[in-house]
């Protein structure tokens, strides 16, 4: 299944061990996890400005995910559909993919579920519907 794990996810994995570490292993293990340059980018700028990583490490974390994502070029969407831009970005990343999922824990974002046919969920709710459902087809499930 195609997913995309928003910046916020990321970061929780990075900094922290917990839910978000262990949501990204599996994901990485076991889906194929979606992503853009833009998106990337806006990770790298998270961990280097607001959390003061070594910029070095930064540059080998996003190196890996460039080689373990697959990355898309989203197109704009037609009109904005959230308040802040870099969520929009998010919605077209996933779009350009092929998406089933978001998972994310943007509260912008996730009150959009669904947000066309692709799913919007926190990382808690995303164990529960993978455990749960099918999304062969994008199901709503």
């Amino acid at each position: 299944m195609k997913l995309l794990l928003d910046t916020n996810v990321l970061v929780a994995a990075l900094v922290a061990r917990g839910t978000c570490s262990d949501l990204l292993e599996h994901c990485v293990r076991d889906h194929i996890v979606i992503s853009s340059r833009p998106l990337l980018g806006e990770l790298r700028d998270v961990l280097t400005k607001k959390f003061r990583q070594r910029a070095a490490d930064v540059r080998a974390t996003i190196r890996l995910f460039e080689e373990t994502f697959t990355l898309v070029a989203p197109d704009l969407l037609e009109s904005p559909v959230c308040r802040d831009s870099d969520d929009d970005l998010v919605l077209a990343t996933a779009r350009a993919g092929e998406c089933a999922a978001i998972v994310t824990g943007d509260q912008d974002l996730l009150i959009l579920d669904p947000f066309e046919t692709i799913r919007v969920l926190a990382p808690s709710a995303f164990w529960k519907w993978e455990s749960t459902s099918t999304h062969d087809d994008h199901e709503l499930g």
